[in-house]
């Protein structure tokens, strides 16, 4: 790269540093979010702020899909549809993210969910803070989601989240869907 295009591109660099930095410290206007796709993964919407969701590594990646397979083998039996990255409106001014989402087979057709879905599913990522995931969990509560999880990528820990705390759980229970969350770990791609 010639020295008049590193120039450039530094300049390019910066003034979309600046104009980022001046997006995040302003409030966003809800339609705004809801219209734009530029964000890689999907970001999530906190009262007029935008909240990046960290990239996924392998490990969350697999898991998601393991978790997804998972309720889709007993899809009809338990009449329920999952989905991966699915925008949750938890709030007038919020709409979160959930890695996976667990909705009954004959809710409405939204392309963002309104109505509280049976469960979620978080898996904790290498760069998740946990004062920012236990907000996502009490968001999600407060919407009425009976089931909220969060799952350990590296040992297949499983945690639910129940009246404003972490409880180590092994078996999700949800009126007749009954079965150990390891059997996620089944799924896995272990190569």
């Amino acid at each position: 790269m010639g020295c008049e295009t590193a120039l450039t591109y530094a300049k390019h660099c910066k003034r979309l540093r600046f104009l980022g930095d001046s997006l995040q410290n302003s409030k966003v206007p809800v339609e705004v979010y809801l219209r734009d796709s530029r964000y890689e993964p999907d970001a999530e919407y906190v009262d007029g702020e935008i909240e990046e969701r960290p990239m996924e590594d392998f490990d969350n990646a697999d898991w998601q899909q393991a978790i997804q397979r998972w309720f889709a083998e007993h899809g009809e039996v338990w009449n329920i549809k999952a989905f991966s990255s699915l925008r949750v409106k938890v709030a007038p001014t919020r709409y979160r993210v959930p890695d996976v989402t667990v909705i009954g087979r004959h809710n409405r057709r939204e392309q963002i969910t309104t109505l509280p879905p049976i469960a979620v599913f978080e898996i904790i990522g290498q760069e998740d803070r946990f004062g920012n995931m236990l907000r996502k969990m009490n968001d999600y509560f407060l919407m009425g989601i009976p089931q909220i999880w969060l799952i350990n990528p590296q040992d297949g820990t499983s945690f639910r989240y129940v009246d404003g705390a972490f409880s180590r759980q092994t078996r999700f229970r949800e009126n007749e869907i009954d079965f150990p969350v390891s059997a996620f770990g089944a799924l896995l791609q272990n190569d």
